[in-house]
């Protein structure tokens, strides 16, 4: 037993590194801005390596999560180092809009979602029940504290080197440095899990899975959730802008990163005392509340505890929504398992920020945006509330369901 719970938090702190590389992903508009400004792309044109990305992210989880189960977590990682780190580095090589596109966008985002899916996988599976929230939000918080440090290297390394051969330094980087971390990644074998290893009455299959309603629930949750933290951090910089007339997007950046990345912890631990669906009700009505005050702010004061509140929420639902599939539906199956459910992230990640640039244009300003968010954020509160993890009877075809 102590050589697997030393063997667990090895595991954890190699998905917790891993991590802190991914979230390069974050960083990306310190490469978009200055593609706009020293190549002329539009804006439109610099997010869409971003938005392939985000849609390969999602996508990709699907095939990481079966292989992860399938064959373990430590080749997983491997593979979505290598192809993280070859899509930055091929982005020097093909320095043009289509270019950056296919490497960036498809093969780093592919990347990403391979890896991610096999860290907190790997990570869960070597601790008790009682400790999934905790276990899983320690691991993702790499993803949200990654800005903090790549933000300022990124900004260095342009100045000093240019946008493409810091795509290639960082891939060559974040590339090797994943491989080297995905080696300590492994899952228990029997006589290594703790006694009360199994959340769940039984471990589901994904079919099995998908025809409970509880998934369907947690799915509308996750998608409202990510819809509002997405759009966001992808509009912050200009929604401070309209609203107080100066450009604060740096300090908001870094501020939001802190709360993002606390958020996965904090709610992870206190979720595994009060319950996954409580937790995000809780959270889901403070956004939905401050959702419907962010057009009223209009200082930086203001402005910064609003996006807190709202990043704080987004990053406690990345931890909070794992480890309930592993409570709902067992570990053995839990990288594909939380792979389907991570679609809603993707498809909040594409129809959110777009939708809100569109309500901007359409508007000129935010407004509706916040109002439908904070709809949804009501909403998915009401379900929190109510969802409970599936009796074993309640895994029935959708016809009888209907009946």
């Amino acid at each position: 037993m102590a050589n697997g719970f030393n063997r667990g938090w090895i595991v954890v702190a190699a998905g917790l590194c891993i991590n802190l590389m991914f979230g390069v992903l974050y960083t990306w508009s310190i490469f978009s801005a200055t593609l706009s400004a020293t190549y002329q792309w539009t804006g439109f044109q610099a997010s869409l390596p971003y938005t392939v990305a985000i849609a390969m992210f999602a996508l990709v989880m699907l095939v990481g999560g079966k292989l992860q189960d399938m064959f373990g977590p430590r080749l997983v990682a491997t593979m979505g180092g290598v192809l993280t780190g070859a899509g930055l580095v091929l982005s020097s090589v093909f320095p043009t809009l289509s270019g950056v596109i296919l490497c960036f966008g498809v093969l780093t985002g592919a990347g990403i979602g391979m890896g991610y899916s096999a860290t907190t996988p790997a990570a869960i599976k070597w601790f008790r029940p009682a400790q999934k929230g905790l276990i899983t939000g320690i691991v993702v918080t790499g993803f949200g504290l990654a800005s903090l440090y790549i933000a300022p290297l990124t900004k260095a390394l342009i100045a000093a080197y240019g946008v493409f051969s810091t795509f290639k330094i960082l891939g060559f980087s974040f590339g090797l440095l994943i491989v080297l971390f995905a080696q300590f990644l492994s899952v228990p074998k029997a006589a290594q899990v703790p006694a009360a290893a199994a959340a769940s009455a039984r471990d589901y299959t994904w079919r099995e899975m998908m025809k409970t309603p509880q998934f369907y629930l947690l799915w509308l949750m996750f998608l409202a959730g990510s819809m509002t933290g997405l759009m966001l951090i992808g509009h912050l910089a200009k929604i401070a802008t309209l609203q107080t007339g100066a450009n604060m997007g740096v300090a908001l950046v870094a501020m939001i990163a802190i709360a993002n990345a606390l958020g996965r912890p904090v709610a992870g631990f206190v979720s595994d005392r009060i319950g996954r669906g409580r937790t995000m009700a809780m959270l889901y009505l403070l956004q939905g509340a401050t959702l419907l005050m962010f057009s009223s702010f209009d200082s930086f004061a203001t402005i910064l505890a609003g996006s807190m509140i709202i990043t704080f929420s987004y990053g406690a639902m990345l931890a909070v929504y794992p480890s309930a599939v592993g409570d709902f539906y067992g570990t053995r199956n839990i990288g594909f398992n939380y792979a389907i459910l991570f679609t809603a992230w993707g498809v909040a990640g594409v129809s959110g920020p777009l939708a809100a640039g569109w309500i901007l244009d359409a508007t000129g300003g935010y407004g509706a945006a916040f109002l439908i968010t904070a709809v949804l954020c009501f909403f998915a509160a009401g379900l929190g509330l109510v969802v409970k993890p599936p009796k074993v009877e309640s895994v029935i075809e959708p016809l009888k369901m209907a009946a």
